[in-house]
């Protein structure tokens, strides 16, 4: 059982079989960020808040580093995003067996780098997850199956959502995704709104409505 990864909770309404919800937040920031979601999300919820595994200085932390040089520009450790993914899917397998929840009923809410982890531990491990929350990230080919083809995609409900004027993540990336999931057969909705790289408030509620017909 995987159970490195720190994480805070906040338990379900339900005392039992309750729908689970994980988050994962971006680069450079903790398991508070996206929890602040939590008081305002159904309270049927079981949530928790992981804190990625590499500790950045001088504060916050990410789940694979991001580098810079001359040579490539901005890149991504895939190796250790491969093993943040793989982490992320086993903490998932020890939280249902932990806490009274439903292991058919896990979301997986993701931001920015959390959200590319999240987008990738759907597609390598469809069975551990229903519906995902992508907000502000992309798939990055490198860190999903080469035989994605060949999966049973048939259980996974995705909403991504991207700022039109990001200057972090492009937006071009972004709008890759519903190709990608279109091609697989994935159901999916996808918006844009008129913000950088973060959440507005329009964007909160309407993936907030699309998961209450979900859990």
């Amino acid at each position: 059982m995987n159970t490195d990864l720190y994480y805070i909770t906040r338990p379900s309404s339900l005392k039992e079989n309750a729908p689970l919800m994980i988050m994962c937040h971006g680069y450079g920031s903790d398991e508070n960020d996206l929890f602040s979601f939590a008081s305002e999300l159904p309270e049927e919820l079981f949530i928790i808040s992981l804190r990625a595994p590499y500790s950045l200085q001088p504060f916050g932390n990410a789940w694979y580093a991001i580098n810079f040089d001359t040579n490539q520009g901005k890149w991504s450790n895939d190796e250790q995003a491969i093993e943040s993914r793989d982490k992320i899917a086993g903490f998932i397998n020890y939280a249902c067996t932990k806490y009274p929840v439903n292991s058919n009923n896990v979301t997986l809410l993701g931001f920015s780098q959390g959200t590319i982890l999240s987008y990738a531990v759907a597609l390598t491990y469809p069975e551990t997850v229903s519906n995902i929350v992508a907000l502000s990230g992309y798939i990055n080919p490198n860190i999903i199956p080469a035989d994605v083809v060949s999966k049973d995609y048939s259980s996974l409900h995705f909403y991504c959502s991207h700022g039109s004027v990001d200057q972090v993540i492009p937006v071009d990336w972004a709008r890759k995704a519903p190709q990608f999931l279109e091609a697989l057969n994935i159901n999916h909705k996808y918006s844009e709104f008129p913000v950088g790289h973060g959440v507005a408030p329009q964007n909160f509620y309407e993936f907030k409505n699309w998961l209450a017909d979900k859990i």
